[in-house]
């Protein structure tokens, strides 16, 4: 049955391979300049926040070399699509094309059983399907290696210079995309059982998966931990937004970094008074000097009228364990899916 397995997959394998292979060869080509770059910018040897101003140079210098900074877009957006790809042409027609073709006469009526059958297709196009998204995750994170130190040392965030928290970068990098790659191909083995047409199949699970990607950043994933909290003094450095309006009396801050806390996730924030609650409107005291926003003392103003900055955050030090969390997540997903695949074929008369 393995076998069998694997000569009926062998096209999809090749195909892989050859593609693994092939972005293997091009990242192995562009990764010693990237490298190079990253050493002659002074970021390996640099401490504090005189790293900010090397990191904005070092990233000007990626983006300016273009194929580089087009490298690293494709990179991401080849293992962020790479499950959903599997899922529709690797796990819809699994089961949907032997009902669709009517083969399933003859596939679950010899004498391997339906949950052999289905066992070992599951298991050796799952984990190829795992091995396939996760290897490709790992040459891109060796290759885009520079400019994750960049990030680490507290560099403001850019086009290319992302947090680990972020959203492509949290999707594309560790172990979630091994659990991203054996759901969506559960996923799209399910619909294929349910609706046993390969087409109809194929879209289910691209709309169902799509959704799951897009819910997860911001509504499940936050709360893998509870959030922590701090309270910080308005600084130009830290935020972004002031005195908005028509009248220029509405006060918004957007903490864009967190001191102390490099790499952190900043889920929220905004300004509070001096007993901590909410704040929306400019001091009347500060009302004159937020005409121009960059004023350098409408920070001063605030920080004298007792505004400062409450942020809502998860620390840095949680990525390992929010990878773990959701990976977790997506492999109790795939394997429900996977026991409600071997119910239903098990229950089919044909």
């Amino acid at each position: 049955m393995i076998r069998l397995t694997w000569l009926q997959f062998r096209t999809q394998a090749v195909t892989a391979a050859a593609a693994l292979a092939a972005f293997a060869a091009l990242l192995a080509a562009t990764g010693p300049h990237l490298a190079s770059l990253y050493a002659a910018s002074g970021l390996s040897g640099c401490h504090g926040g005189g790293c900010q101003n090397l990191a904005g140079s070092f990233e000007a210098q990626v983006q300016s070399t273009g194929i580089d900074a087009a490298l690293y877009v494709i990179g991401l957006g080849i293992i962020l699509l790479a499950p959903a790809v599997i899922g529709l042409f690797w796990g819809a027609p699994l089961i949907a094309r032997e009902l669709e073709t009517g083969t399933s006469a003859l596939a679950w009526n010899q004498s391997v059983t339906r949950t052999r059958w289905l066992a070992v297709k599951l298991t050796v196009i799952g984990l190829t399907a795992m091995a396939v998204t996760e290897g490709l995750s790992l040459m891109q994170a060796w290759w885009a290696a520079p400019l994750g130190r960049a990030a680490g040392l507290g560099a403001p965030a850019g086009a290319l210079i992302q947090g680990r928290f972020t959203q492509l970068i949290f999707a594309s990098h560790g172990i979630t995309p091994l659990g991203y790659a054996a759901f969506a191909f559960a996923l799209g083995v399910t619909a294929g059982a349910l609706i046993r047409r390969t087409i109809p199949a194929m879209a289910v699970t691209l709309a169902v998966f799509a959704a799951l990607q897009i819910a997860m950043p911001l509504w499940i994933r936050p709360h893998f931990a509870p959030a922590d909290r701090t309270v910080i003094a308005t600084s130009p450095g830290n935020e972004a937004g002031g005195a908005t309006g028509p009248g220029g009396d509405t006060l918004t801050l957007v903490a864009t970094s967190l001191p102390g806390q490099p790499g952190a996730w900043i889920l929220s924030s905004g300004p509070v008074n001096a007993a901590g609650q909410p704040v929306s409107t400019v001091p009347a005291a500060c009302t004159a000097s937020s005409i121009e926003n960059n004023l350098p003392d409408f920070d001063g103003c605030l920080t004298s009228q007792g505004v400062r900055e409450a942020i809502s955050y998860q620390p840095a030090s949680r990525y390992w364990p929010f990878q773990w969390a959701e990976t977790a997540l997506y492999l109790a997903l795939a394997l429900a899916l996977v026991g409600y695949c071997f119910r239903r074929l098990n229950r089919r008369r044909s």
